[in-house]
């Protein structure tokens, strides 16, 4: 995958059937499909891919069993159902995860065993395990540093897990390899209009500052909480689709809370569901839901939200943190869609949402990362009865995405799949590149020239935060390893000292922002 060789493509290729905007999971999802199907797709991102809510989840491929207790089914059984879809379509990425839910009253064990057994039954033949009923040695077992204050026992489930900006990546690299264009760093400033119909866009290399005009069939908006910025943008009105909402993850090291399950509270003190889940070597706590009216690439935690979230884990962990335990924070906001006469976002439907404008934009919003391949196969089915473009049927349900492997392994280049074994080839013909970045983390410099080489970064930020997730693991350590990381990626790029420096610097201002301060 190299931006320059899509660049090219771009330059000769002045007209395609669908262009879709933005590169977090539905856009990508999107390109997959219509690539698939056989139209020729150009996917532009104005930043890097999954640089917004796309890279900040939970990391869980779940139907939402908070949902389940809203009798929203319809919504958990799609859910569930893609769910096994895409642990069987990229294993590399997506695992089964086991989680214990403890219980503290006699009745709730058989009280949400039930509703989870319900969320077991609707995965059908896609189901990851069964569920138990658990005494509280047996749920102690599972969670040693849970508190044992009230415990009378837990539910055992299982769910999914996955790294979301990675398999974002991967998406990226599907859609190229089904004959989609896909370029990052490219964003759409304006629109070509044939009256008042949409018949193209108005596309700006963000790095080289030129601008070109591409025609296209169908335009679809998939750009998350800056979708309304689009949409007024075409339709030439101030309607607004999205009511954003604000979620937090804490993430602290794995010793502080040890076991082998991830673990769920079905309801604190605001009524959501909190999870304490294992990731990599960390734990992440989260999250939260807090409607928020200014929007940014880069959303902050707020105080009360943290509170909250270390409070709960006090409460619950036998170990007490505080601020100085929490090695990360990250901060999404979730692209919901509005539900005139609702203001609380945590009761707002996570279902997604297409409309076809006056224009005829194509407008998506809402929707979770399990379901993306789903949104994205409704999109296109809209997206071609609302153009001139022939039905073809969509083929996705079953297609392996790229990396995929039903080789596992314990490296942490597993994430990989099929890539792995070329980044491991490079450090057996070059020694000198198993040098880590870090001295506390595995990766390693041969790992980095493959990122650089192979999957479109431009910034010191794409690939400590998005390739490799140290960012969101451990913001000191990732701190730590940008002047070396910033090194290998100037001399790879042809970028010059003074760039390198600007780099680092404009990475740990960044970083900065995960961390906490007292």
């Amino acid at each position: 995958m190299n931006r320059e060789e899509q660049l090219y493509i771009l330059s000769h290729e002045k007209e395609y059937d669908m262009i879709i905007i933005g590169g977090g999971a539905t856009g990508l999802g999107c390109a997959v499909d219509a690539a698939n199907r056989g139209f020729r797709t150009l996917l532009l991102e104005k930043s890097d891919f999954a640089k917004g809510t796309s890279s900040r989840s939970t990391k869980l491929v779940h139907g939402g069993v908070r949902y389940l207790a809203q009798g929203n089914i319809r919504l958990v059984k799609d859910g569930l159902l893609e769910r096994g879809r895409l642990l069987q379509n990229a294993p590399h990425i997506c695992h089964t995860m086991s989680f214990v839910m403890p219980s503290y009253k006699w009745w709730h064990k058989w009280f949400y065993g039930f509703g989870l057994w319900v969320y077991e039954f609707l995965s059908g033949e896609l189901s990851l395990g069964k569920t138990k009923m658990l005494t509280k040695k047996q749920t102690l077992q599972h969670l040693p540093d849970l508190s044992v204050d009230h415990i009378n026992g837990g539910v055992l489930y299982f769910d999914g897990q996955f790294d979301d900006s990675r398999l974002a990546v991967c998406l990226a690299q599907t859609a190229i390899e089904q004959g989609a264009t896909v370029i990052n760093y490219c964003g759409v400033t304006g629109f070509l209009k044939n009256g008042s119909t949409i018949s193209g866009v108005i596309a700006k290399d963000e790095l080289s500052g030129k601008e070109i005009e591409i025609k296209a069939k169908v335009v679809i908006n998939a750009t998350g909480v800056f979708a309304d910025e689009l949409l007024q943008m075409a339709e030439g009105h101030s309607e607004q689709t999205i009511a954003p909402s604000q979620g937090i993850h804490l993430v602290v090291d794995r010793s502080i809370f040890r076991g082998d399950a991830g673990m769920m509270l079905p309801k604190t003190d605001d009524g959501r569901v909190l999870y304490f889940i294992p990731w990599k070597d960390k734990v992440i706590l989260g999250t939260t839901d807090t409607p928020v009216e200014h929007i940014s690439i880069e959303p902050k935690p707020l105080k009360e939200e943290v509170d909250f979230v270390i409070s709960h884990f006090n409460r619950y962990a036998s170990s007490k943190i505080n601020f100085e335990d929490v090695k990360s924070v990250f901060v999404g906001l979730r692209p919901l869609a509005k539900v005139n006469g609702v203001k609380k976002t945590k009761v707002m439907p996570r279902d997604h949402v297409i409309k076809v404008l006056p224009s005829g934009l194509v407008h998506v919003t809402g929707g979770k990362w399990t379901s993306y391949r789903s949104m994205a196969k409704h999109t296109i089915n809209k997206a071609i009865q609302n153009s001139e473009l022939e039905f073809m049927p969509c083929t996705t349900r079953h297609l392996k995405i790229h990396g995929w492997t039903e080789d596992k392994n314990d490296s942490h280049l597993s994430v990989y799949g099929t890539d792995a074994s070329a980044i491991t080839q490079m450090m057996v013909e070059n020694v000198s590149l198993c040098e880590k970045i870090h001295a506390s983390y595995p990766h390693t410099k041969a790992e980095i020239i493959w990122i650089i080489e192979n999957e479109m970064v431009e910034t010191l930020e794409d690939i400590l935060a998005r390739r490799l997730r140290l960012l969101f693991q451990d913001a000191k350590a990732a701190m730590e390893a940008a002047p070396l990381v910033a090194e290998i990626l100037a001399a790879q790029s042809g970028h010059t000292k003074q760039w390198e420096k600007e780099q680092v610097e404009t990475f740990n201002n960044l970083a900065k922002d995960y961390l906490l301060h007292s």
